[in-house]
């Protein structure tokens, strides 16, 4: 296995440049040791974790890609990704980390430029048209979103252009235009239309059915996601009469993966967008016991609070700045008996963890997933229970 590892990292062309494979110096169960220690460091006053859940095969996993489209000093189109640190574009042709679908499309873009005579854009003069290309593929179904990201929504040529994209990779399934006219560091703009296919593409997770647009969030590693969302539940203990609370919860999806299980689902999200593409989901998936609501968590469950809602179990997957205290002292005023924490910082979960314990909880158990195999970052999956007999 070590063998194979190291003639991965040997083929790779970026290392060292592109920073995002911050780990790449070192053996894979290296870095999965380090993850460990990581959490064990911060939360090891809180109990013992289990080992860390590494990946069988830690290459290839992301299934969203993106590559920025630019020139070299011969004006050859190049794309690849952002030097750390800086605007300059490092070529990569294939990343050890992408689905090896989405390079290949990127790659059938760049020559198609030149057959068209299409410019890529050029940050300093202005000039030029297509920016980004995002490629979102679906592991289960097989289908491929391409998102071809212009400075202007002009494609000259398009219907030809899409014609020969899609004859060179069938797998293709829809094809987005997005418009991102500001100077700015976001890729995506706020424009877009639909060139061809549904402007959508749909994979299946944990035997739950999730529609993906261009900027749905969805998580980048649908293979160890799989075990996340599965121990998550595991750590829930549910048997079929809780009504769960899914905070920040985006999408739908932990909410969808728990409905089986529970008697009600409640979920709650601040992000509009993410609300909307939660209830089509549900819709997708013939869930009756789901409802999604649009609201700051914290003030949500203050309100369920007050009315004095039963919540038995509550999921929390926050930003890596974790929970604010406003949101943690909302969620002890709910007291649902158990907490599920998914975190992707241990030093924001330690200090959330601090808080609840000195309010009636305790930590039952935890244990580390590795999503992003090769970079620094790891979650972590944390059962919090109610001491019997304390009040708020």
């Amino acid at each position: 296995m070590e063998k194979a590892l190291e003639k991965k990292k040997a083929e790779c062309q970026a290392a060292g440049r592109c920073g995002g494979c911050q780990g790449f110096r070192e053996s894979y169960e290296a870095q999965l040791k380090k993850k460990e220690k990581m959490i064990l460091d911060n939360c090891r006053e809180f109990g013992r974790f289990a080992p860390i859940i590494g990946m069988e095969n830690p290459y290839h996993y992301r299934n969203k890609v993106h590559a920025v489209f630019g020139e070299d000093k011969h004006h050859n189109v190049i794309s690849g990704t952002y030097e750390e640190n800086s605007h300059r574009i490092v070529p990569v042709d294939n990343c050890l980390l992408d689905d090896e679908r989405a390079d290949a499309v990127i790659l059938s873009v760049r020559r198609l430029l030149k057959s068209f005579q299409i410019r890529p854009y050029n940050e300093d003069t202005g000039y030029g048209l297509l920016r980004h290309v995002l490629v979102r593929t679906a592991k289960q179904t097989g289908q491929v979103m391409v998102v071809l990201v212009l400075a202007s929504p002009i494609l000259p040529s398009k219907n030809n252009f899409i014609k020969a994209l899609v004859k060179e990779h069938p797998e293709i399934t829809t094809v987005v235009l997005n418009v991102n006219d500001r100077n700015t560091s976001m890729v995506l703009g706020e424009k877009e239309s639909v060139l061809y296919g549904k402007g959508y593409i749909e994979d299946i997770l944990c035997e739950k059915r999730f529609r993906i647009s261009a900027r749905s969030f969805y998580q980048v590693n649908p293979v160890q996601t799989e075990k996340l969302y599965q121990k998550a539940v595991e750590f829930a203990a549910l048997t079929g009469k809780e009504t769960v609370l899914d905070a920040y919860c985006g999408t739908g999806t932990i909410g969808l993966v728990a409905s089986g299980r529970a008697a009600e689902v409640i979920g709650v999200e601040k992000n509009g967008a993410a609300v909307r593409d939660a209830r089509v989901n549900a819709r997708l998936n013939g869930t009756r016991n789901i409802s999604f609501y649009e609201n700051d968590a914290g003030h949500f469950m203050t309100l369920l609070a007050r009315q004095q809602v039963r919540v038995d179990v509550v999921f929390l997957d926050p930003p890596r700045a974790g929970s604010d205290e406003a949101f943690l002292s909302a969620l002890a005023k709910l007291s649902p008996k158990r907490i599920v924490y998914i975190s992707c910082n241990p030093k924001t979960l330690a200090r959330d963890l601090r808080f609840l314990t000195g309010r009636g909880y305790r930590v039952e158990k935890g244990v580390g997933v590795d999503m992003f195999p090769w970079t620094e970052h790891v979650e972590c999956i944390v059962c919090i229970q109610k001491i019997r007999g304390k009040k708020d």
